[in-house]
Protein backbone atom coordinates (compact mmCIF):
# COMPACT_ATOMS: atom_id res chain seq x y z
CA UNK A 1 0.00 0.00 0.00
CA UNK A 2 1.15 3.56 -0.68
CA UNK A 3 2.74 5.62 2.09
CA UNK A 4 0.49 8.44 3.26
CA UNK A 5 1.76 11.59 4.98
CA UNK A 6 -1.40 13.11 6.40
CA UNK A 7 0.16 16.28 7.78
CA UNK A 8 -0.19 19.11 5.26
CA UNK A 9 2.97 20.48 3.68
CA UNK A 10 3.43 24.23 4.01
CA UNK A 11 4.76 27.17 2.05
CA UNK A 12 6.86 30.07 3.30
CA UNK A 13 3.85 32.37 3.49
CA UNK A 14 2.32 30.19 6.21
CA UNK A 15 5.16 30.95 8.64
CA UNK A 16 6.27 33.95 10.65
CA UNK A 17 9.43 34.51 12.66
CA UNK A 18 9.01 35.28 16.37
CA UNK A 19 11.33 38.10 17.53
CA UNK A 20 14.22 37.15 19.77
CA UNK A 21 16.39 39.19 22.12
CA UNK A 22 18.41 41.84 20.27
CA UNK A 23 21.53 43.17 21.93
CA UNK A 24 23.03 46.57 21.15
CA UNK A 25 25.41 44.74 18.80
CA UNK A 26 22.50 43.55 16.65
CA UNK A 27 22.51 46.22 13.99
CA UNK A 28 22.35 45.57 10.23
CA UNK A 29 25.88 46.90 9.69
CA UNK A 30 27.25 44.06 11.85
CA UNK A 31 25.39 41.27 10.02
CA UNK A 32 27.44 38.87 7.89
CA UNK A 33 25.69 37.00 5.09
CA UNK A 34 28.66 34.81 4.21
CA UNK A 35 27.65 31.24 3.47
CA UNK A 36 29.25 28.08 2.06
CA UNK A 37 28.48 27.12 -1.54
CA UNK A 38 30.04 23.65 -1.53
CA UNK A 39 30.58 20.87 1.00
CA UNK A 40 33.43 20.78 3.48
CA UNK A 41 34.72 18.67 6.36
CA UNK A 42 34.29 19.68 9.98
CA UNK A 43 37.10 22.01 11.00
CA UNK A 44 37.94 22.94 7.39
CA UNK A 45 36.91 25.85 5.18
CA UNK A 46 34.76 25.33 2.07
CA UNK A 47 36.46 25.73 -1.31
CA UNK A 48 33.93 28.43 -2.24
CA UNK A 49 32.21 30.78 0.21
CA UNK A 50 29.71 33.34 -1.04
CA UNK A 51 29.37 36.80 0.47
CA UNK A 52 25.59 36.80 0.03
CA UNK A 53 23.23 33.79 0.06
CA UNK A 54 21.84 34.27 -3.47
CA UNK A 55 22.37 32.31 -6.69
CA UNK A 56 20.50 32.65 -9.99
CA UNK A 57 18.41 29.91 -11.53
CA UNK A 58 19.68 27.82 -14.44
CA UNK A 59 17.25 29.34 -16.94
CA UNK A 60 17.39 30.83 -20.44
CA UNK A 61 15.46 33.86 -19.30
CA UNK A 62 17.61 34.50 -16.23
CA UNK A 63 21.26 33.52 -16.23
CA UNK A 64 23.47 34.81 -19.03
CA UNK A 65 27.01 36.17 -18.76
CA UNK A 66 25.89 39.75 -17.99
CA UNK A 67 23.88 38.62 -14.98
CA UNK A 68 26.75 36.34 -13.93
CA UNK A 69 29.06 39.33 -13.68
CA UNK A 70 26.47 41.56 -11.99
CA UNK A 71 25.67 38.97 -9.33
CA UNK A 72 29.33 38.15 -8.66
CA UNK A 73 29.92 41.87 -8.11
CA UNK A 74 27.37 41.71 -5.30
CA UNK A 75 28.88 38.55 -3.82
CA UNK A 76 26.64 35.80 -5.21
CA UNK A 77 26.93 33.22 -8.00
CA UNK A 78 25.02 32.85 -11.25
CA UNK A 79 24.58 29.46 -12.90
CA UNK A 80 24.65 30.09 -16.65
CA UNK A 81 21.91 28.15 -18.37
CA UNK A 82 22.73 24.81 -19.95
CA UNK A 83 19.84 24.53 -22.43
CA UNK A 84 22.04 25.73 -25.28
CA UNK A 85 24.88 24.24 -27.28
CA UNK A 86 28.02 23.23 -25.41
CA UNK A 87 30.01 25.85 -27.31
CA UNK A 88 27.55 28.67 -26.60
CA UNK A 89 27.43 27.91 -22.88
CA UNK A 90 31.21 27.63 -22.68
CA UNK A 91 31.52 30.97 -24.52
CA UNK A 92 29.19 32.59 -21.98
CA UNK A 93 31.26 31.23 -19.11
CA UNK A 94 34.45 32.39 -20.81
CA UNK A 95 33.10 35.91 -21.34
CA UNK A 96 32.10 36.18 -17.69
CA UNK A 97 35.46 34.83 -16.47
CA UNK A 98 37.41 37.08 -18.82
CA UNK A 99 35.43 40.14 -17.82
CA UNK A 100 37.68 42.65 -16.12
CA UNK A 101 36.04 44.84 -13.54
CA UNK A 102 35.54 48.17 -15.20
CA UNK A 103 36.30 46.73 -18.67
CA UNK A 104 32.96 46.32 -20.43
CA UNK A 105 32.44 44.23 -23.55
CA UNK A 106 30.28 46.43 -25.75
CA UNK A 107 26.75 45.09 -26.24
CA UNK A 108 25.54 48.10 -28.27
CA UNK A 109 27.20 47.98 -31.67
CA UNK A 110 26.34 49.07 -35.18
CA UNK A 111 27.95 49.20 -38.61
CA UNK A 112 28.64 52.54 -40.36
CA UNK A 113 25.90 51.73 -42.88
CA UNK A 114 23.26 51.58 -40.18
CA UNK A 115 20.79 54.42 -39.87
CA UNK A 116 19.64 56.87 -37.23
CA UNK A 117 16.49 54.76 -36.92
CA UNK A 118 18.68 51.75 -36.11
CA UNK A 119 20.53 53.76 -33.48
CA UNK A 120 17.27 54.83 -31.82
CA UNK A 121 15.95 51.27 -31.85
CA UNK A 122 19.22 49.94 -30.36
CA UNK A 123 19.21 52.59 -27.63
CA UNK A 124 15.59 51.83 -26.74
CA UNK A 125 16.28 48.09 -26.59
CA UNK A 126 19.49 48.16 -24.55
CA UNK A 127 19.04 51.38 -22.61
CA UNK A 128 22.60 52.39 -23.54
CA UNK A 129 23.41 55.76 -25.06
CA UNK A 130 26.98 54.90 -26.11
CA UNK A 131 27.14 52.81 -29.29
CA UNK A 132 30.32 51.49 -30.85
CA UNK A 133 30.54 51.76 -34.65
CA UNK A 134 32.57 48.83 -35.92
CA UNK A 135 33.38 47.68 -39.44
CA UNK A 136 31.10 44.65 -39.20
CA UNK A 137 28.74 45.86 -36.49
CA UNK A 138 30.06 43.37 -33.90
CA UNK A 139 31.46 43.88 -30.41
CA UNK A 140 35.01 42.98 -31.47
CA UNK A 141 35.12 44.44 -34.98
CA UNK A 142 37.48 47.17 -36.14
CA UNK A 143 36.49 50.40 -34.39
CA UNK A 144 35.46 53.16 -36.81
CA UNK A 145 33.75 55.56 -34.44
CA UNK A 146 31.38 56.14 -31.53
CA UNK A 147 27.80 57.38 -31.44
CA UNK A 148 26.35 59.03 -28.33
CA UNK A 149 23.28 61.15 -27.78
CA UNK A 150 25.44 64.23 -28.43
CA UNK A 151 25.99 63.14 -32.05
CA UNK A 152 22.43 63.46 -33.28
CA UNK A 153 19.20 65.41 -32.90
CA UNK A 154 16.10 63.46 -33.82
CA UNK A 155 14.11 66.59 -34.66
CA UNK A 156 16.65 67.81 -37.24
CA UNK A 157 17.89 64.59 -38.83
CA UNK A 158 16.23 62.09 -41.15
CA UNK A 159 15.65 58.57 -39.78
CA UNK A 160 17.44 57.03 -42.78
CA UNK A 161 20.62 59.11 -42.31
CA UNK A 162 23.65 56.80 -42.28
CA UNK A 163 25.60 56.37 -39.06
CA UNK A 164 28.85 57.23 -40.81
CA UNK A 165 27.45 60.71 -41.53
CA UNK A 166 26.99 61.73 -37.90
CA UNK A 167 29.20 59.47 -35.74
CA UNK A 168 32.33 60.73 -34.02
CA UNK A 169 35.01 59.16 -36.27
CA UNK A 170 37.92 57.16 -34.93
CA UNK A 171 40.49 59.85 -35.72
CA UNK A 172 38.65 62.20 -33.33
CA UNK A 173 38.43 59.69 -30.50
CA UNK A 174 40.57 59.38 -27.40
CA UNK A 175 41.41 55.69 -26.96
CA UNK A 176 43.88 53.39 -25.24
CA UNK A 177 45.68 50.19 -26.20
CA UNK A 178 44.89 46.74 -24.89
CA UNK A 179 46.86 46.13 -21.70
CA UNK A 180 46.08 49.54 -20.22
CA UNK A 181 45.30 49.18 -16.51
CA UNK A 182 42.06 50.40 -14.99
CA UNK A 183 43.92 53.09 -13.07
CA UNK A 184 45.69 54.31 -16.24
CA UNK A 185 42.39 54.33 -18.10
CA UNK A 186 40.76 56.31 -15.33
CA UNK A 187 43.55 58.88 -15.49
CA UNK A 188 42.94 59.30 -19.23
CA UNK A 189 39.18 59.63 -18.67
CA UNK A 190 39.67 62.38 -16.11
CA UNK A 191 42.41 64.16 -18.06
CA UNK A 192 40.27 64.41 -21.18
CA UNK A 193 36.92 64.76 -19.36
CA UNK A 194 35.49 61.66 -21.06
CA UNK A 195 32.45 59.57 -20.20
CA UNK A 196 33.90 56.50 -21.92
CA UNK A 197 37.23 55.24 -23.23
CA UNK A 198 37.57 52.57 -25.96
CA UNK A 199 40.30 49.94 -25.54
CA UNK A 200 41.59 48.57 -28.85
CA UNK A 201 44.14 45.95 -29.90
CA UNK A 202 47.06 46.24 -32.33
CA UNK A 203 44.72 45.61 -35.28
CA UNK A 204 42.38 48.41 -34.29
CA UNK A 205 39.67 46.04 -33.10
CA UNK A 206 37.49 46.99 -30.15
CA UNK A 207 38.27 45.06 -26.98
CA UNK A 208 36.41 46.93 -24.24
CA UNK A 209 34.80 50.19 -23.25
CA UNK A 210 35.64 51.78 -19.91
CA UNK A 211 33.02 54.07 -18.44
CA UNK A 212 33.64 56.73 -15.82
CA UNK A 213 30.64 55.50 -13.80
CA UNK A 214 31.82 51.85 -13.87
CA UNK A 215 35.23 52.73 -12.44
CA UNK A 216 33.62 54.62 -9.60
CA UNK A 217 31.16 51.79 -8.87
CA UNK A 218 33.96 49.19 -8.90
CA UNK A 219 35.56 50.91 -5.91
CA UNK A 220 32.27 50.60 -4.07
CA UNK A 221 31.83 46.82 -4.29
CA UNK A 222 33.53 45.26 -1.24
CA UNK A 223 31.50 42.03 -1.58
CA UNK A 224 32.82 41.07 -5.04
CA UNK A 225 33.19 37.30 -5.30
CA UNK A 226 36.53 36.57 -6.94
CA UNK A 227 38.63 33.47 -7.60
CA UNK A 228 42.35 33.13 -6.84
CA UNK A 229 43.17 34.96 -10.09
CA UNK A 230 40.92 37.92 -9.20
CA UNK A 231 38.30 36.86 -11.75
CA UNK A 232 34.59 36.69 -10.98
CA UNK A 233 33.27 33.35 -9.70
CA UNK A 234 30.88 31.84 -12.26
CA UNK A 235 28.68 28.72 -12.17
CA UNK A 236 27.20 26.71 -15.03
CA UNK A 237 24.33 24.27 -15.49
CA UNK A 238 24.75 20.74 -16.86
CA UNK A 239 22.37 17.87 -17.60
CA UNK A 240 22.49 14.09 -17.21
CA UNK A 241 22.73 13.35 -20.94
CA UNK A 242 25.71 15.11 -22.56
CA UNK A 243 27.90 15.67 -19.48
CA UNK A 244 30.86 13.84 -21.00
CA UNK A 245 31.05 16.56 -23.65
CA UNK A 246 29.71 19.53 -21.71
CA UNK A 247 31.66 19.28 -18.45
CA UNK A 248 35.17 19.35 -20.01
CA UNK A 249 34.22 22.36 -22.15
CA UNK A 250 32.86 24.28 -19.15
CA UNK A 251 35.87 23.47 -16.99
CA UNK A 252 38.21 24.57 -19.79
CA UNK A 253 36.22 27.81 -20.08
CA UNK A 254 36.82 28.48 -16.39
CA UNK A 255 33.57 27.53 -14.62
CA UNK A 256 34.12 27.47 -10.87
CA UNK A 257 31.15 25.28 -9.97
CA UNK A 258 28.60 23.17 -11.86
CA UNK A 259 25.03 22.20 -11.05
CA UNK A 260 22.89 19.43 -12.50
CA UNK A 261 19.73 21.07 -13.79
CA UNK A 262 16.82 18.69 -13.30
CA UNK A 263 13.25 18.86 -12.13
CA UNK A 264 13.72 15.72 -10.03
CA UNK A 265 17.06 14.71 -8.52
CA UNK A 266 16.27 11.43 -6.75
CA UNK A 267 17.46 9.57 -9.82
CA UNK A 268 20.20 7.18 -10.89
CA UNK A 269 20.89 9.54 -13.81
CA UNK A 270 22.26 12.11 -11.36
CA UNK A 271 24.32 9.50 -9.55
CA UNK A 272 25.89 8.38 -12.82
CA UNK A 273 26.66 11.99 -13.77
CA UNK A 274 28.40 12.71 -10.46
CA UNK A 275 30.29 9.40 -10.61
CA UNK A 276 31.63 10.30 -14.07
CA UNK A 277 32.80 13.70 -12.82
CA UNK A 278 34.51 12.13 -9.79
CA UNK A 279 36.17 9.47 -11.94
CA UNK A 280 37.58 12.03 -14.36
CA UNK A 281 38.21 15.04 -12.10
CA UNK A 282 38.17 13.77 -8.54
CA UNK A 283 36.97 16.35 -6.03
CA UNK A 284 38.49 19.29 -7.91
CA UNK A 285 35.29 19.91 -9.88
CA UNK A 286 32.44 21.09 -7.66
CA UNK A 287 28.95 19.97 -8.69
CA UNK A 288 25.56 20.53 -7.08
CA UNK A 289 22.59 18.23 -7.61
CA UNK A 290 18.82 18.11 -7.15
CA UNK A 291 16.03 18.81 -6.88
CA UNK A 292 14.70 16.79 -3.93
CA UNK A 293 11.98 17.35 -1.34
CA UNK A 294 12.68 14.90 1.48
CA UNK A 295 15.37 13.26 3.59
CA UNK A 296 15.58 10.18 1.36
CA UNK A 297 16.38 12.32 -1.67
CA UNK A 298 19.00 14.26 0.27
CA UNK A 299 20.69 11.12 1.57
CA UNK A 300 20.82 9.62 -1.93
CA UNK A 301 22.53 12.67 -3.47
CA UNK A 302 24.83 13.13 -0.47
CA UNK A 303 26.07 9.55 -0.80
CA UNK A 304 26.38 10.03 -4.57
CA UNK A 305 28.93 12.80 -3.94
CA UNK A 306 27.01 16.06 -4.51
CA UNK A 307 28.75 19.26 -3.33
CA UNK A 308 25.43 20.98 -2.57
CA UNK A 309 21.83 19.87 -2.85
CA UNK A 310 18.85 21.82 -4.18
CA UNK A 311 15.42 21.56 -2.62
CA UNK A 312 12.12 22.25 -4.34
CA UNK A 313 9.71 20.75 -6.87
CA UNK A 314 6.86 22.76 -8.27
CA UNK A 315 7.27 25.91 -6.16
CA UNK A 316 8.57 28.25 -8.88
CA UNK A 317 6.33 30.99 -10.19
CA UNK A 318 6.34 29.63 -13.76
CA UNK A 319 6.49 25.93 -12.81
CA UNK A 320 3.36 23.82 -13.34
CA UNK A 321 4.85 20.43 -12.42
CA UNK A 322 2.46 20.01 -9.49
CA UNK A 323 -0.50 20.95 -11.66
CA UNK A 324 0.60 18.74 -14.57
CA UNK A 325 1.99 15.69 -12.76
CA UNK A 326 0.61 15.92 -9.23
CA UNK A 327 4.09 15.67 -7.73
CA UNK A 328 5.98 17.98 -5.36
CA UNK A 329 5.82 19.28 -1.81
CA UNK A 330 5.22 22.57 -0.05
CA UNK A 331 8.56 24.40 -0.14
CA UNK A 332 8.79 25.20 3.57
CA UNK A 333 8.05 21.66 4.66
CA UNK A 334 10.44 20.20 2.07
CA UNK A 335 13.23 22.55 3.16
CA UNK A 336 12.79 21.83 6.87
CA UNK A 337 12.85 18.08 6.23
CA UNK A 338 15.95 18.19 4.03
CA UNK A 339 17.87 20.54 6.34
CA UNK A 340 17.17 18.23 9.27
CA UNK A 341 18.64 15.40 7.18
CA UNK A 342 21.63 17.61 6.33
CA UNK A 343 22.36 18.20 10.01
CA UNK A 344 22.01 14.48 10.82
CA UNK A 345 24.39 13.63 7.99
CA UNK A 346 26.90 16.16 9.32
CA UNK A 347 26.73 14.61 12.81
CA UNK A 348 27.27 11.12 11.35
CA UNK A 349 30.05 11.89 8.86
CA UNK A 350 31.60 15.25 9.76
CA UNK A 351 30.81 16.42 6.21
CA UNK A 352 28.61 19.49 5.81
CA UNK A 353 26.67 19.64 2.54
CA UNK A 354 25.04 23.05 1.90
CA UNK A 355 21.36 23.12 1.03
CA UNK A 356 19.94 25.44 -1.61
CA UNK A 357 16.27 26.43 -1.45
CA UNK A 358 15.02 26.60 -5.05
CA UNK A 359 11.54 28.05 -5.62
CA UNK A 360 8.69 29.44 -3.57
CA UNK A 361 10.19 32.90 -2.94
CA UNK A 362 7.43 35.46 -3.55
CA UNK A 363 8.36 38.25 -1.13
CA UNK A 364 11.70 39.43 0.23
CA UNK A 365 10.87 38.19 3.72
CA UNK A 366 10.61 34.65 2.33
CA UNK A 367 14.40 34.80 1.87
CA UNK A 368 14.88 35.22 5.61
CA UNK A 369 12.38 32.47 6.35
CA UNK A 370 14.23 30.09 4.01
CA UNK A 371 17.54 30.85 5.73
CA UNK A 372 15.98 30.44 9.18
CA UNK A 373 14.57 27.05 8.14
CA UNK A 374 18.07 25.86 7.34
CA UNK A 375 18.88 26.87 3.78
CA UNK A 376 22.48 27.93 3.24
CA UNK A 377 21.54 29.88 0.14
CA UNK A 378 18.61 30.55 -2.17
CA UNK A 379 18.20 30.04 -5.93
CA UNK A 380 16.00 32.65 -7.60
CA UNK A 381 14.51 32.83 -11.08
CA UNK A 382 11.65 35.32 -11.30
CA UNK A 383 13.49 37.65 -8.94
CA UNK A 384 16.51 38.03 -11.26
CA UNK A 385 14.51 37.86 -14.51
CA UNK A 386 13.15 41.36 -13.75
CA UNK A 387 16.51 43.10 -13.96
CA UNK A 388 18.44 44.87 -16.71
CA UNK A 389 21.12 42.20 -16.66
CA UNK A 390 18.88 39.22 -17.48
CA UNK A 391 19.11 38.04 -21.12
CA UNK A 392 15.50 38.80 -22.09
CA UNK A 393 13.92 41.74 -23.88
CA UNK A 394 12.37 44.68 -22.07
CA UNK A 395 8.99 45.48 -23.58
CA UNK A 396 6.28 48.07 -23.00
CA UNK A 397 2.70 46.91 -22.45
CA UNK A 398 0.09 49.59 -21.78
CA UNK A 399 2.78 52.08 -20.82
CA UNK A 400 4.38 49.75 -18.26
CA UNK A 401 7.70 47.99 -18.83
CA UNK A 402 8.08 44.23 -18.41
CA UNK A 403 10.74 41.60 -18.96
CA UNK A 404 10.02 38.29 -20.65
CA UNK A 405 10.24 35.24 -18.40
CA UNK A 406 9.67 31.61 -19.32
CA UNK A 407 10.21 28.27 -17.66
CA UNK A 408 12.64 25.62 -18.83
CA UNK A 409 9.70 23.25 -19.12
CA UNK A 410 7.74 25.63 -21.36
CA UNK A 411 7.15 25.08 -25.04
CA UNK A 412 9.39 28.08 -25.71
CA UNK A 413 12.43 26.67 -23.91
CA UNK A 414 11.83 23.01 -24.77
CA UNK A 415 14.60 21.97 -22.38
CA UNK A 416 13.86 18.24 -22.63
CA UNK A 417 17.11 17.30 -20.88
CA UNK A 418 15.89 18.88 -17.64
CA UNK A 419 12.77 16.71 -17.55
CA UNK A 420 14.21 13.63 -19.23
CA UNK A 421 13.56 10.22 -17.68
CA UNK A 422 15.45 8.24 -20.29
CA UNK A 423 12.88 8.34 -23.09
CA UNK A 424 12.70 10.17 -26.39
CA UNK A 425 14.84 13.26 -26.84
CA UNK A 426 11.95 15.68 -26.78
CA UNK A 427 9.68 17.56 -24.38
CA UNK A 428 6.61 15.34 -24.18
CA UNK A 429 4.46 17.89 -22.36
CA UNK A 430 4.90 21.28 -20.78
CA UNK A 431 5.87 21.75 -17.13
CA UNK A 432 6.38 25.52 -17.32
CA UNK A 433 4.74 28.63 -18.76
CA UNK A 434 5.74 31.65 -20.86
CA UNK A 435 5.14 34.95 -19.09
CA UNK A 436 6.10 38.55 -18.31
CA UNK A 437 7.43 39.99 -15.05
CA UNK A 438 7.43 43.69 -14.07
CA UNK A 439 10.70 45.36 -15.01
CA UNK A 440 12.61 46.36 -11.88
CA UNK A 441 15.80 48.11 -13.04
CA UNK A 442 19.35 47.22 -12.04
CA UNK A 443 20.28 44.10 -10.11
CA UNK A 444 22.54 46.00 -7.72
CA UNK A 445 19.82 48.31 -6.42
CA UNK A 446 17.26 45.55 -5.90
CA UNK A 447 19.62 43.07 -4.27
CA UNK A 448 20.80 45.78 -1.86
CA UNK A 449 17.20 46.52 -0.84
CA UNK A 450 16.23 42.86 -0.45
CA UNK A 451 19.26 42.03 1.65
CA UNK A 452 18.78 45.09 3.83
CA UNK A 453 15.43 43.56 4.83
CA UNK A 454 17.12 40.22 5.53
CA UNK A 455 19.75 41.86 7.73
CA UNK A 456 17.13 43.86 9.61
CA UNK A 457 15.00 40.78 10.31
CA UNK A 458 18.06 38.82 11.44
CA UNK A 459 18.74 41.57 13.98
CA UNK A 460 15.15 41.24 15.21
CA UNK A 461 15.94 37.57 15.84
CA UNK A 462 19.17 38.39 17.66
CA UNK A 463 21.37 36.86 14.94
CA UNK A 464 24.43 38.33 13.22
CA UNK A 465 25.24 35.34 10.97
CA UNK A 466 23.21 32.82 9.00
CA UNK A 467 24.28 29.87 11.23
CA UNK A 468 23.27 31.92 14.27
CA UNK A 469 19.89 32.65 12.70
CA UNK A 470 19.34 28.95 12.03
CA UNK A 471 20.16 28.17 15.66
CA UNK A 472 18.16 30.95 17.32
CA UNK A 473 15.16 31.31 15.00
CA UNK A 474 11.69 30.60 16.34
CA UNK A 475 9.03 30.08 13.69
CA UNK A 476 5.29 29.77 13.99
CA UNK A 477 2.60 28.56 11.64
CA UNK A 478 -0.09 31.14 11.05
CA UNK A 479 -3.73 30.84 10.12
CA UNK A 480 -5.29 32.05 6.89
CA UNK A 481 -6.79 34.98 8.81
CA UNK A 482 -3.36 35.88 10.23
CA UNK A 483 -1.91 35.95 6.72
CA UNK A 484 -4.55 38.50 5.69
CA UNK A 485 -3.93 40.47 8.87
CA UNK A 486 -0.21 40.65 8.06
CA UNK A 487 -0.80 43.05 5.17
CA UNK A 488 -2.63 46.35 4.90
CA UNK A 489 -6.34 45.75 5.52
CA UNK A 490 -9.58 47.49 6.41
CA UNK A 491 -8.34 50.79 4.99
CA UNK A 492 -8.37 52.74 1.76
CA UNK A 493 -4.76 53.14 0.74
CA UNK A 494 -3.53 56.42 -0.65
CA UNK A 495 -1.90 56.25 -4.04
CA UNK A 496 1.80 57.04 -3.80
CA UNK A 497 1.44 59.86 -6.29
CA UNK A 498 -1.59 61.41 -4.60
CA UNK A 499 -1.09 65.14 -4.08
CA UNK A 500 -2.93 67.25 -1.53
CA UNK A 501 -3.27 70.99 -1.73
Amino acid sequence: MATFINEPSHTFNEYLLIPGYSSSECIPANVSLKTPLVKFKKGEEPAITMNIPLVSAIMQSVSGDRLAVALAVEGGVSFIYGSQSVKDEADMVRRAKNYKAGFVKSDSNISPDGTLADVLELTARTGHSTIAVTEDGTADGKLLGIVTSRDYRVSRMAPDLKVKEFMTPFENLIWAKEGTTLKEANDIIWEHKLNSLPIIDDEGKLCYLIFRKDYESHKQNPNELLDSSKRYVVGAGINTRDYAERVPALIEAGADVLCIDSSEGFSEWQKLTIEWIRKNYGDSVKVGAGNVVDADGFRFLAESGADFIKVGIGGGSICITRETKGIGRGQATALIDVCRARDEYFEETGIYIPVCSDGGIVYDHHMTLALAMGADFIMLGRYFARFDESPTNKISIGGTYYKEYWGEGSNRARNWQRYDLGGDKKLSFEEGVDSYVPYAGKLKDNVALSLSKVRSTMCNCGALTIPELQKKAKLTLVSATSIVEGGAHDIIQKEKNTQFK
